[in-house]
C-alpha cells in the first residue's frame, strides 16, 4: 500500500515560524496544515505559469 504522507524535517527561522503560527491560529489550522496550504498555493502558481509538473519520472520507489 502506498503511503500518501511523507515525513520531512523542515527548518524555519523563528520569526517566520511565529508569523505562520499566527496565521494558522487565525485560520483555525495547525501549523503543519498551514505550511502545507502555503506550499500547495505555490505549486498551483508555478503550474499555472509553467504547466503541470510531471512526476512520473521523478519519484520512483
Amino acid at each position: 500500500m502506498e503511503k500518501k504522507l511523507l515525513k520531512y524535517t523542515l527548518r524555519l527561522d523563528k520569526e517566520l515560524f511565529r508569523k505562520i503560527k499566527y496565521i494558522a491560529d487565525d485560520e483555525r489550522r495547525s501549523v503543519n496544515r498551514e505550511i502545507e496550504y502555503i506550499i500547495k498555493i505555490s505549486v498551483k502558481r508555478f503550474e499555472a505559469k509553467y504547466g503541470k509538473i510531471d512526476l512520473t519520472y521523478f519519484f520512483e520507489e
